[in-house]
């Protein structure tokens, strides 16, 4: 009894340390202490076979075995579940002296890298770069502008409106920077303004919803077109190419009188006529012109003594002759590969 007893002990070691896994030491376990055909078990059924004297020693002997198996095996198991979680904790630990990943990075947008340099060729000219609320009033918006209601200029921009009194809305361009300017600063005024205006256009090639405009006063005594034509071609030459030309004809916006249409020499051509410019050498791409006595006088300047110049341009508009981009969608895509091409 005494050496089944010990061969029982020694075998239960034997399988005892070729656990490794959660996998044999389920085997292990079913081996002896399964409900049915556990070695333990199995010993414990030759009780009835025994001489009478014998079973209370064999019976207790068995026990402390069971004893034993049990609680070997189930601090076995705490060591395999404490080293499958270390496992795990190494597996998810970041290893701080690895190499970085090469993850993508951004780059400038086009548009904005535009606009910053647009920015700073004014501000190189005694300029200061206003930054005008994109939520506007009726009144900044179109009022202000020589645009009262039912003005036809109104139906053009199509605006978006945040509720039914119209009272706030999405501005339409930035314009709106001259009164606000005039309204901030005595003069002499020099402001510059850049930034998104919302009209309900399509979005196709070459329209979208929402744009970027940048639109330039200036307010002092004396001012005359002279001084807008040459604050233009300045500018013109310095953003596109120093032997740009430039012509002015007349044109119709509400804010300035006299206006104009800006034409600059055709930048693919050098005017000698192409698919770009339709044959004509020339590409509009601004409106311009003398501040509009009314609006000097709704923004608190005394026109009799005061005039001014001002134009809007678009910088999307800009950018696709700039960088020869034939779909504005393109700007709004936020692909890499074609923003790294700038």
């Amino acid at each position: 009894m005494i050496d089944q007893i010990r061969d029982l002990t020694d075998q239960f070691e034997k399988d005892l340390a070729s656990v490794r896994d959660m996998d044999t030491y389920a085997a292990v376990r079913n081996k002896w202490l399964a409900r049915e055909t556990g070695l333990i078990t199995a010993s414990m059924k030759r009780l009835r076979d025994m001489p009478r004297e014998d079973r209370p020693a064999f019976g207790q002997a068995m026990n402390e075995l069971r004893v034993r198996v049990e609680e070997r095996m189930a601090k076995l198991l705490d060591g395999l579940k404490l080293a499958a979680r270390e496992q795990e904790i190494a597996r998810k630990s970041v290893d701080v002296t690895r190499p970085g990943f090469p993850y993508p990075l951004g780059w400038e947008h086009p548009i904005r890298r535009l606009q910053a340099e647009i920015e700073q060729i004014f501000v190189s000219m005694g300029f200061r770069v206003f930054d005008c609320p994109e939520v506007e009033t009726e009144y900044y918006n179109f009022e202000a502008l020589n645009m009262p209601r039912r003005h036809p200029a109104r139906d053009a921009q199509d605006t978006f409106y945040f509720d039914e009194a119209a009272l706030r809305l999405l501005r339409t361009h930035c314009s709106t920077v001259q009164v606000h300017a005039m309204e901030t600063m005595k003069p002499p005024v020099r402001a510059v303004s850049a930034g998104r205006v919302y009209r309900r256009d399509p979005f196709d090639a070459t329209h979208s919803p929402m744009f970027f405009q940048v639109d330039v006063l200036a307010v002092d005594e004396g001012i005359t077109m002279g001084d807008l034509k040459g604050t233009l071609e300045m500018f013109l030459k310095r953003i596109f190419h120093p032997d740009t030309q430039m012509r002015l004809r007349p044109g119709y916006f509400p804010f300035v009188e006299p206006g104009a249409e800006v034409d600059i020499s055709c930048i693919f051509c050098f005017g000698k006529g192409c698919r770009i410019c339709k044959q004509t050498g020339w590409i509009e791409i601004l409106g311009a012109g003398m501040v509009h006595p009314k609006v000097l006088r709704m923004s608190g300047v005394d026109d009799s003594r005061y005039s001014g110049f001002a134009w809007g341009m678009g910088i999307d508009r800009v950018a696709i002759l700039k960088y020869g981009v034939e779909d504005i969608r393109l700007f709004f895509e936020n692909d890499l590969r074609f923003l790294r091409q700038f």
